[in-house]
């Protein structure tokens, strides 16, 4: 059951992670008009998807990522040419279906061959009808179905190639936004829960209790004060508490526990761990804290973020420094870290989600081919320029970068493979 905990716990935060993400993308392209064909938490084969409005919401089968398809950016129209014979369906003296296919089968629409189409900008399709020509204005949302699939047309003012340089921009860069406001969030959440250590303490409070164990024996739980042991008082000294229990090896101790409200003593036997030498019961301390108010928490959780910020840009010098295939982990060493901080409790999970979050948030927004960063770079040089790049040679800077990507991608998880199977 652990187990099933610990994976179900691991998929939902990288799921939320991810979705966040895209989500910046979706929601801040649907705010500048852009038509957003497809939003996809995944890679891979297809396990649920259904459709709302315009827009379908897919989930796929490897939890590695996601997207959210735009109109414009790629190639997505089948072309229509002059003299191919078609079939469309007319509704309020418009098209709103244009079918391309299986055309004897389509009740209660008009066939006939094209002379002129433009799905972009008159939206108007001419047809020869048994010798007469007849023209329609094409609906801005019609569908073109193919191979039994329906695809929706994208007139221009709906690419994204067609909207302002901001209005492109902070659709790019409102993914990584959403990451850090994630990020941010859960640092936040994370210093609610484990609150602020106490300046000067004055007890010795349980951290964890490793199973089977003398203190796990003894239901002895996280959270419990350690007033005395064998009639000394422990205060704040652990150390103090270490020497009494190492030196008792074997020994019967008698320990007088605070939970709460609640004084009460057990009786536990130290014994000795492997690799390890004197007593042991099985208990590491965690530091007293007290509730952390809501100026702390707002304030934390900014710390939070500049420090994390400043120890992943010191690993990314570090790794152009001295670059080792072992210093980088994939997919399967992610997934591998994240159960073993999944089985040390929520809060843990909550300060680790709240690092990944920032990361993926800052390495998007790097100037690295097909990510977010690069095509911000993209869209600066227009902005100075005055005119975009050639989209084919954008479109080939991408490729490449996702193509190098791509491979070091198999490279760095077949390496975590074989370091998991080397264990």
């Amino acid at each position: 059951m652990e187990m099933v905990q610990v994976v179900f716990l691991t998929v939902l935060m990288f799921f939320v992670i991810v979705t966040v993400h895209e989500w910046g993308h979706y929601y801040f392209a649907k705010r500048a008009g852009i038509l957003v064909r497809e939003f996809a938490i995944g890679f891979g084969p297809k396990l649920f998807s259904y459709k709302r409005g315009e827009t379908q919401f897919t989930l796929r089968l490897l939890p590695f990522g996601g997207y959210a398809r735009m109109a414009g950016e790629d190639p997505e129209l089948v072309e229509i040419h002059a003299g191919q014979t078609v079939a469309i369906r007319v509704k309020d003296g418009e098209v709103k279906k244009i079918y391309l296919d299986q055309l004897d089968n389509r009740k209660n629409v008009i066939r006939g061959e094209v002379e002129f189409i433009d799905m972009t900008d008159s939206l108007k399709i001419r047809l020869d009808v048994d010798g007469e020509i007849q023209q329609y204005p094409i609906h801005p949302q019609a569908m073109l179905v193919a191979k039994s699939q329906e695809t929706q047309i994208a007139p221009r003012n709906r690419q994204f190639a067609s909207k302002t340089v901001g209005q492109r921009a902070m659709s790019i860069f409102a993914g990584p936004l959403m990451n850090f406001i994630l990020a941010f969030i859960l640092f936040a959440i994370h210093l609610q829960m484990a609150g602020i250590p106490l300046e000067n303490p004055t007890y010795v409070q349980i951290g964890e209790v490793s199973k089977d164990m003398p203190a796990a024996e003894a239901n002895l739980k996280k959270g419990d004060i350690v007033d005395t042991i064998d009639g000394v008082k422990i205060g704040a000294d652990y150390q103090k508490m270490i020497d009494l229990t190492s030196k008792s090896k074997g020994k019967p101790m008698k320990w007088t526990i605070r939970r709460g409200d609640e004084v009460f003593n057990v009786t536990l036997t130290p014994r000795t761990m492997e690799g390890q030498e004197g007593g042991k019961v099985g208990i590491t301390p965690q530091l007293p804290t007290r509730k952390a108010g809501f100026g702390e928490t707002f304030t934390g959780s900014g710390v939070a973020m500049v420090d994390t910020t400043k120890i992943i840009f010191q690993g990314f010098g570090q790794l152009i420094k001295q670059f080792n295939m072992d210093d980088i982990g994939g997919p399967v060493r992610t997934f591998e870290v994240t159960g073993q901080i999944a089985k040390q409790g929520i809060v843990q999970l909550t300060y680790w989600a709240a690092i990944l979050s920032l990361y993926l948030g800052i390495f998007n927004l790097l100037p690295i081919p097909a990510m977010d960063g690069s095509r911000l770079v993209f869209l600066g040089v227009e902005a100075l320029r005055g005119k975009p790049i050639d989209p084919s040679r954008e479109g080939m800077v991408h490729f490449v970068g996702f193509a190098m990507l791509f491979l070091l991608m198999i490279a760095v998880t077949y390496n975590d493979i074989l370091r998991l199977i080397n264990g």
